[in-house]
């Protein structure tokens, strides 16, 4: 619950909550979090959404959360089809993600109503419909298990909403820039996979 400054608590007893709040961001902000884009629809309702707070969250079976914003359009898209896709990026790939930090407002789709670009980015459709980045380095489709509210106890409504979606697809991207969903660690294994996209390989932060 926001304080009399406006700021979220809880603040410790005698701590001023302007500084104490500075350095709480901080410290978030310090951890390490990779930076991924994340596939909704809900028919024609398409989104492609920059996002830093996902992970996998089982081995068994495997799941993988991400946490959205209460109104995002992600949200909504999800909610409705209990499903979303996670597109992983190389590094050299940190401009692409800019490109999605906002709702789509620009989605083609082929004669067959398949998905082929989002903002003039080339997709490729996964586990019934799903989006994906065609530039993606690897990717998950999840279908979602479980869905919590993010709140901070009685009365404290939280800024997010967590989808727990279990991994029915995934697949790496090959030379040609099709997805690969047979792909074993064994075809890749001295190939020398390109680094994957961290939120601090960009000016971009998120969180605190």
């Amino acid at each position: 619950m926001p304080t009399e400054t406006g700021i979220a608590g809880p603040i410790p007893e005698g701590r001023d909550p302007e500084e104490y709040d500075r350095l709480r961001r901080r410290v978030l902000w310090s951890m390490p979090t990779g930076l991924f884009v994340v596939g909704s629809r809900w028919g024609d309702d398409v989104n492609l959404m920059t996002a830093n707070l996902v992970m996998q969250v089982s081995t068994t079976p495997k799941l993988v959360a991400i946490a959205v914003e209460t109104g995002a359009v992600t949200r909504q898209l999800v909610q409705k089809s209990e499903k979303f896709s996670i597109s992983i990026l190389a590094r050299t790939d940190r401009a692409i993600v800019r490109r999605f930090v906002k709702p789509a407002s620009e989605v083609e789709f082929g004669p067959d109503r398949a998905i082929t670009a989002i903002q003039s980015e080339p997709v490729v459709e996964v586990s019934k419909g799903v989006p994906i980045l065609a530039s993606s380095v690897g990717w998950l489709a999840c279908e979602v298990r479980q869905t919590v509210e993010l709140g901070g106890g009685t009365g404290r409504e939280g800024s997010h909403i967590l989808f727990i979606g279990e991994v029915v697809d995934v697949g790496e991207v090959t030379d040609d820039r099709e997805p690969d969903s047979d792909a074993s660690d064994a075809d890749h294994a001295g190939t020398g996979r390109p680094e994957v996209l961290r939120m601090e390989d960009t000016r971009m932060n998120y969180g605190g």
